[in-house]
């Protein structure tokens, strides 16, 4: 049923009057957006005396370097993510209750701990006990157990997602649950979850920031230990403040920019899935058991 039969379309009026909205709001955000800047500029914090560190070789290395290292702690957490999200995913989804319930256990508990919580716990509270873990540990173990809790249900949410009487008629069939998961059911709810597992790896990055806290060396412990406090530059906080940020802006636009990319890429055509044999026999029945329209790609095996 189309939105169209639900709702009433706006009218002329409506239109005028939505356009109006949208213009009075981006008049009001540009005049604060100008009023900060105004402000900024008003207090010398655009002087080329406070900029002056953009200059220095030293500082631009260890600008890169920071960077590399935020990149690989987001590399490292955000594969540790996805391993450990489908691992608790496929537990919450399991029928038998001595899997389901501890992993739901797993997947609410680390949920509910902030994250900078998780980084403090590993870093100070196991350190103090010899635990020995470094802070690239620390931030990556931690970034792995929340946000791999969230994907979990971004995974299982998307499982779900995919109509009933497809799961159905593969057990009527005599597939086993494994097989059915891996050919029926992960390929169709891949394209719906892409998206936002992207949007959640975007989050992911983000949170590399909490690190300097547990004296990470990323790009926020950089700009605020090595140029922020520097009396030789008029102490820049501000500046390195608004440059980490910029940086930052730029890594989480592009992996929006991806998302949207693979979210249109889907919509314009669908995966060729290309099956042999028995395997390409089963899901075609499957599909016309469930209702479901098969696409090309499906190939049978003419020597048998």
């Amino acid at each position: 049923m189309s939105a169209s039969v639900l709702t009433d379309l706006p009218g002329p009026k409506a239109r005028a009057r939505h356009a109006l909205y949208g213009v009075i709001g981006t008049i009001v955000i540009l005049g604060i957006l100008g009023f900060v800047i105004y402000r900024l500029a008003a207090s010398g914090q655009f002087d080329p005396e406070l900029w002056s560190w953009l200059e220095y070789q030293q500082i631009q290395l260890g600008i890169l370097s920071a960077l590399l290292t935020t990149l690989e702690a987001f590399a490292v957490g955000a594969v540790l993510a996805l391993v450990f999200g489908a691992l608790l995913a496929a537990g919450r989804l399991s029928e038998h209750r001595w899997v389901r319930i501890p992993a739901s256990f797993i997947v609410e508990l680390f949920r509910a701990i902030p994250l900078l919580v998780l980084m403090f716990m590993f870093y100070f509270g196991f350190n103090s006990f010899g635990a020995g873990f470094s802070p690239f540990v620390a931030v990556v173990v931690s970034l792995m157990l929340y946000n791999g809790s969230v994907l979990a249900e971004i995974f299982r949410a998307g499982i779900l997602a995919v109509p009933h009487g497809q799961s159905e008629a593969a057990y009527a069939l005599g597939m086993r649950k494994t097989r059915v998961m891996l050919l029926i059911l992960l390929p169709q709810a891949l394209r719906a979850m892409l998206p936002t597992i992207i949007s959640q790896l975007v989050v992911l990055l983000k949170d590399t920031a909490l690190g300097s806290l547990v004296l990470f060396q990323e790009l926020l412990y950089y700009f605020r230990q090595a140029i922020g406090g520097q009396l030789e530059f008029g102490q820049p906080a501000v500046p390195s403040a608004i440059s980490v940020a910029a940086i930052y802006v730029v890594m989480c636009l592009l992996l929006s920019w991806l998302a949207t990319y693979l979210e249109k890429r889907n919509r314009r055509s669908k995966k060729r899935v290309v099956l042999e044999g028995p395997e390409a026999e089963q899901v075609e029945q499957i599909a016309l058991a469930s209702g479901t329209e098969v696409s090309g790609g499906i190939q049978h095996d003419k020597k048998q």
